[in-house]
């Protein structure tokens, strides 16, 4: 048998317009985080038509022939009310637009990381001005930065020259950041966070 011919069956079988004019796949449509038409559970249902009308309680079945009357769908919008509530309407075009506005706003979104800069406490003037540069390359592209300084040894029981350091380096960042976190103590380490300026 040609291989052409199973494609045309199957095409016959999922028109979404049969001879009766129904949309039958509408009722295979289950979303795992909305209960719709035979996915609902419940007896009796608190229904809405897709005008927002209260059409009273109806049992499932009662629901489920108005929904297809107008070749729509029952979709349960408050399953844990007494009875349950549904409502009637397009559960693919509901889902469309649902999945429409989660990509605009993922595209919306902006993701702000967290850089970290090293310094420490002797800190030479040229080690200072790299790291400094990188800071502000940082920041220009809406990352926060966190400038933090590790102490070894006995160079803990001086931690006001970790402290100046840090004020430097944060004041040389104004024009760029505001500071988020001021100079903390954490182990034997001290931080800072910087945020960018233009972070909406």
């Amino acid at each position: 048998m040609h291989p052409h011919f199973f494609i045309a069956v199957l095409l016959i079988f999922t028109d979404p317009n049969d001879v009766f004019g129904n949309k039958p796949w509408r009722w295979l449509t289950i979303s795992k985080d909305m209960m719709v038409n035979e996915g609902i559970r419940a007896r009796e249902v608190r229904l809405i038509d897709q005008n927002g009308e209260q059409l009273g309680i109806k049992t499932k079945f009662e629901a489920l022939d108005i929904a297809a009357r107008v070749n729509l769908d029952v979709v349960l919008v408050a399953p844990n009310a007494k009875p349950p509530v549904a409502r009637i309407m397009d559960y693919g075009k509901y889902r469309f637009e649902l999945q429409k506005k989660e990509k605009e706003a993922r595209k919306n979104q902006k993701i702000i990381s967290l850089k970290e800069v090293r310094l420490s406490p002797t800190i030479d003037e040229h080690d200072f001005n790299t790291k400094l540069r990188n800071a502000h390359k940082f920041l220009q592209k809406g990352d926060k930065v966190k400038a933090s300084i590790r102490f070894k040894g006995r160079a803990i029981t001086h931690k006001e020259i970790g402290q100046r350091v840090l004020d430097r380096f944060s004041a040389e960042c104004t024009e760029l950041a505001t500071v988020e976190q001021a100079p903390k103590m954490d182990g034997r380490s001290m931080f800072l966070i910087l945020a960018p300026k233009n972070e909406k």
